[in-house]
């Protein structure tokens, strides 16, 4: 095994697709590359696998301990395997550029994500990156921004008029918004492995700046998330059944497009997870 992937940059800033690899038989100098590759590029597609709901499971497992969502249901065979399936749930709040589970306090390191079934047209995803989105800030608002913290809340993409259609289904989700209360997090993060700043807000998990007024906390965070989210930080894919994406949650922002009206699509997801989100001064950050 060459020490080399053969891959194709998509962005810039973000993205590439790498090639001739079999993700059902993979070793652990593989597993290296793909795990590098994944830090340079902070997302990456290998198209076209035939990847076993349990070889996607050992596939995340390489990275860590893998995470539970608490509203979306799993796979039968694999709970570790989140089933998006577009004739099942309301996959609306996935239109919404988002970075995952952020309302916990430990968000998740990252994502496996299959497509298992695709419709004819539409249900492309984007990903966007908050490490060149930050780097692109003049150098005051950078200075301002890493003094600040923000509240990332669950109930802003799992509204009950959305996810409580009787009384279990609502019952259930005032338990789980009693166990993911609002917490804060870093406007800026440091990424733990490479040490670069990321923009860490969204508008389908970040509510409120913290040491703000809520106008200005209103003004700031819209002009950010705008930001965060323009063509020169992001990426644009369309889906092929079987096709595989890895993603670093820590570095990221993604929202998969619902322009597909009743076709029926179909996503396997396993969730890695991840640690407390913290912001280090680059000057105090180990050689």
């Amino acid at each position: 095994m060459a020490a080399t992937l053969n891959l194709t940059p998509i962005q810039a800033t973000i993205g590439a697709v790498i090639h001739n690899i079999d993700l059902n038989r993979t070793d652990s100098e593989t597993t290296a590359l793909i795990q590098q590759a994944l830090l340079d590029y902070q997302v990456i597609f290998f198209r076209r696998q035939q990847l076993t709901p349990q070889a996607q499971v050992t596939l995340a497992h390489g990275f860590g301990s893998l995470h539970i969502h608490p509203i979306y249901p799993a796979a039968a065979d694999a709970p570790e395997v989140m089933v998006l399936d577009s004739l099942q749930q309301d996959l609306r709040d996935n239109e919404l550029w988002h970075t995952d589970v952020t309302f916990r306090e430990t968000p998740p390191l990252g994502c496996v994500l299959r497509a298992v079934k695709i419709p004819p047209a539409g249900g492309d995803t984007l990903w966007a990156s908050g490490t060149a989105a930050f780097a692109a800030l003049d150098t005051d608002l950078q200075q301002q921004l890493t003094t600040l913290t923000a509240l990332h809340d669950i109930r802003r993409s799992f509204p009950p008029e959305r996810f409580a259609r009787d009384e279990a289904e609502r019952q259930k989700l005032e338990y789980i918004f009693a166990a993911n209360p609002p917490i804060s997090h870093p406007v800026v993060r440091t990424h733990p492995l490479t040490g670069q700043p990321i923009l860490f807000v969204s508008e389908g998990f970040t509510t409120r700046i913290n040491e703000l007024s809520e106008q200005e906390s209103d003004r700031l965070l819209a002009a950010l998330c705008r930001h965060a989210t323009q063509p020169e930080f992001s990426l644009r894919w369309q889906w092929q059944e079987g096709d595989v994406a890895i993603w670093d949650n820590r570095s990221t922002q993604h929202k998969a497009l619902f322009d597909y009206g009743n076709a029926h699509r179909i996503m396997h997801r396993v969730t890695i997870n991840g640690d407390r989100p913290f912001y280090r001064p680059p000057q105090t950050q180990a050689a």
